[in-house]
């Protein structure tokens, strides 16, 4: 069939929305739901079997609609890399590069990783969400971004993930604070004053609570005086206030060299992490991610 492949792809959005009128409503305006139902007639004459059955007001795949959902994923996967090659071959690359990442790889690295990469690829528009490490993956598995960047690993069979870089948490808090002239911090010490938390989900508060867990503590045993989605504003009320809280080394290093925060190492705490690029191994990799994968140095 010459339109083979249009006819394929139309098929598997149908299939995995489970609905005829939703496919037309994600292809429109270019299709009807008319035209999706004559596509998907076309490719039963053609294969000389039934793909759909109808079932209380849904689609759902025959026995023989579930095998071809699993061969049209691949010629799709092997039409995509086709031309990206080709596009990589002409080493002229161009278009859009779609990241996600959590705040402190989206606040703190990705400014340089970007500046260098467009210099290298100057026709590349760069498109970046920040949000938490939980959403990062979410947004990287629906494919509304192709690569994401967080800080903790993240465990769906779908996604592939490299490490890219290291991080630690470091305890921060005011000159002015009575722990800051200390050369270390006891954990029994930690629970005795008010602590400052990122948020659920994040990267930065995860890593925490596996160091705890690992010491045999969790955040309960804390005094939690709040929890901020703003690396910079949970800096701001530290930097203000009385409280202490655990932070990025990208995020305070400047704070630190200008006398602005101190840094207490905890006793019986282990802090560091690995920072993770991800993507999704069910699609191909559009050259233009494999460019930015090199500038990662993965």
């Amino acid at each position: 069939m010459a339109e083979s492949l249009p006819h394929l792809d139309t098929f598997v959005l149908a299939a995995e929305l489970g609905s005829f009128t939703a496919a037309a409503r994600e292809l429109q305006p270019s299709l009807t739901q008319a035209a999706v139902s004559q596509r998907i007639a076309l490719l039963e004459q053609n294969l000389g079997t039934k793909l759909f059955n109808r079932v209380h007001g849904r689609v759902e795949l025959t026995p023989a609609g579930h095998r071809l959902h699993e061969i049209a994923l691949k010629i799709k996967l092997l039409h995509d890399q086709a031309r990206n090659e080709i596009a990589a071959q002409a080493d002229d690359l161009q278009g859009d590069l779609y990241l996600a990442a959590s705040s402190v790889p989206g606040q703190y690295l990705l400014p340089s990783l970007i500046g260098e990469f467009r210099q290298n690829h100057p026709k590349i528009q760069v498109r970046v969400k920040v949000v938490d490490s939980s959403a990062v993956f979410d947004l990287v598995e629906r494919g509304e971004d192709q690569l994401g960047l967080a800080g903790l690993p993240c465990d769906s069979p779908h996604l592939e993930q490299r490490i890219f870089g290291k991080d630690e948490l470091l305890l921060v808090m005011s000159p002015r604070h009575p722990l800051a002239k200390q050369q270390t911090v006891e954990l029994e010490q930690l629970k005795q004053v008010s602590l400052l938390l990122r948020e659920r989900g994040s990267g930065s508060r995860r890593c925490l609570e596996n160091a705890l867990d690992q010491a045999g503590l969790s955040l309960n045993t804390f005094k939690i005086a709040a929890e901020i989605s703003s690396n910079e504003t949970l800096k701001e009320m530290v930097t203000r206030g009385s409280e202490v809280a655990f932070l990025s080394r990208f995020a305070v290093s400047e704070d630190l060299a200008q006398h602005r925060l101190v840094s207490v190492p905890v006793r019986g705490l282990n802090l560091a992490r690995d920072l993770y690029v991800v993507y999704d191994r069910r699609r191909a990799l559009p050259a233009v991610c494999r460019a930015f994968l090199q500038t990662l140095g993965t």
